[in-house]
């Protein structure tokens, strides 16, 4: 494939105005850039987050956060829009910052403030903080506004911190203290409630109704052998006033007593039980049995010169003593077994009560117990961050004044501008070319109508037509060499300051100058 240089070369220099023309207007527009883009001065400042200079293992520090995540932490509470409000009013940060609103002061600061932070595992954790401004002395002093305010930031975050946790376990343990208080004066209550249940003594109470029990049986045992007694004392004493009524003196009541049992065997031997006669002498001797017993109880009668009734009467009057003591003694043995029965039933219910008690004083002990462990780390946490023995933030370079602007790249800005117009220039004259059907050399000829010509004269120009395309020429280079910058200029005068203009753009593409 052949390539006609000289077709090409002729074309460009035909076409050399156009790309001339693009390529000046683009690096003009360029230079106008770098010219008016006002300098722009960056300020840097360099912190450092040192780790604790106490070992965790003899005492934790209180405040424990991530590397990162303790710089972020600060970077936002920097970054608030009262703090960024009273440094650029303070600094003076604009130069028409009394015409601007809050919102756009906000914006403004944070569009050129710019924070980094670095860190890893087996890294040291860098914050970078970076302030542009329209001077050096202005970039200088908010930088060093940002560095106190993020040291102040870091003692009042760590100290803080510190005292909220002391305050807090200090809480919990008062609380848990009252607690466990409480709970002992409502075990102490709920025992002397059921102090006669308690679990401790159930095996005393046990063995107390095991005597009680065989001290009842022994006494009922007592009871029937003084009954028994009684009946054998009786049955001797009737015996012998039976035997002796002829020849001891009797009194009047006895020997109606002998006498009606003669009529009521006599009677029984004739009639059935249950005659009307036979009830009447039973009736009649039980009153006069009654009549005589009293008498013998008090003596009115006597067995015998001897005194032997008298005897048997005071046996009996002994007994009868006993067998009351004993009934007393069986009754109250009795009520001690049932209370003692129903202190013992008793005893699940309220051992479940108490061990319920028990594991909850239990729990709140341990949990005091831990509290007062933490609230001991916490007192020394407070401690170690208050006198600046925990990690923190430390300046590590302070902000300096640059000596030079670093901001905007003029001879980038231009020299980008010059690449740009050429390459645009080149694409212009490409453009036009491939969009131009004209035929201009015989190869077009044979192309488009399948002929050889046997020659081929070109356009000859005329001296008035090559003076006029000069005169275009230098009239078009007249116009964007001295036009353009004249309208740039009036731009940023007159309607918008080019380096608004182009902030604005930027923003709006999404682009950070």
């Amino acid at each position: 494939m052949n390539i006609d240089l000289a077709f090409y070369l002729a074309v460009f220099r035909r076409r050399l105005p156009y790309f001339l023309a693009t390529a000046f207007l683009i690096t003009a527009l360029s230079l106008a850039i770098a010219i008016v883009l006002p300098p722009q001065y960056e300020s840097q400042a360099k912190l450092l987050l040192e780790s604790s200079q106490i070992p965790d293992a003899m005492a934790a520090p209180t405040v424990q956060a991530a590397a990162v995540e303790k710089l972020q932490i600060l970077e936002q509470r920097l970054m608030t829009r009262e703090n960024l409000l009273r440094i650029a009013r303070e600094r003076n940060v604009f130069e028409d910052i009394a015409k601007m609103t809050p919102s756009d002061i906000v914006s403004e600061m944070a569009k050129r403030t710019d924070i980094s932070i670095r860190g890893g595992q087996q890294q040291a954790t860098l914050m970078h903080v970076t302030f542009t401004a329209r001077s050096g002395e202005v970039a200088n002093a908010v930088v060093t506004d940002y560095v106190t305010l993020v040291l102040a930031a870091d003692v009042d975050v760590r100290i803080e911190s510190a005292k909220e946790t002391l305050e807090f376990f200090q809480q919990e343990t008062k609380r848990l203290s009252d607690r466990l208080a409480q709970l002992s004066a409502e075990i102490l209550q709920y025992q002397n409630r059921n102090a006669d249940a308690l679990p401790d003594t159930l095996q005393f109470r046990m063995s107390q109704l095991a005597q009680l029990q065989e001290r009842l049986a022994a006494a009922e045992r007592e009871i029937q052998l003084s009954i028994d007694q009684k009946a054998r004392l009786v049955a001797i004493y009737d015996a012998a006033l039976a035997s002796g009524a002829g020849a001891l003196p009797q009194t009047e009541e006895a020997r109606q007593m002998q006498l009606l049992r003669d009529q009521l065997a006599q009677a029984r031997i004739i009639y059935s039980d249950s005659n009307p006669r036979i009830r009447i002498l039973e009736d009649k001797l039980k009153v006069i049995e009654e009549i005589v017993r009293r008498q013998t109880e008090t003596g009115a009668s006597d067995l015998g010169s001897g005194g032997a009734g008298t005897t048997l009467k005071f046996q009996i009057a002994d007994l009868d003593t006993k067998l009351e003591q004993l009934a007393t003694q069986k009754e109250e043995m009795a009520k001690q077994i049932g209370a003692l029965k129903e202190t013992i039933d008793r005893t699940p219910e309220v051992k479940i009560g108490l061990d319920g008690l028990d594991r909850e004083y239990a729990n709140i002990q341990q949990q005091y117990n831990t509290a007062v462990a933490n609230l001991a780390s916490a007192s020394t946490g407070e401690r170690i961050e208050v006198l600046s023995k925990g990690a923190r933030v430390s300046l590590l370079e302070p902000a300096t004044r640059p000596d030079s602007p670093s901001k905007p790249k003029r001879r980038t800005i231009v020299l980008l501008g010059l690449v740009s117009g050429i390459g645009a220039g080149l694409g212009l004259v490409l453009l036009i070319e491939l969009l131009n059907r004209a035929v201009r050399r015989p190869k077009d000829l044979i192309d488009a109508f399948g002929i050889t010509p046997l020659a081929t004269i070109p356009y000859m120009q005329t001296p008035e037509e090559v003076f006029a395309r000069r005169t275009m020429i230098l009239l078009g280079a007249a116009i964007f060499g001295i036009g353009l910058p004249v309208a740039i200029y009036a731009f940023h005068i007159y309607f918008m300051p080019l380096d608004l203009f182009l902030a604005k753009a930027a923003a709006k593409l999404g682009i950070r100058l």
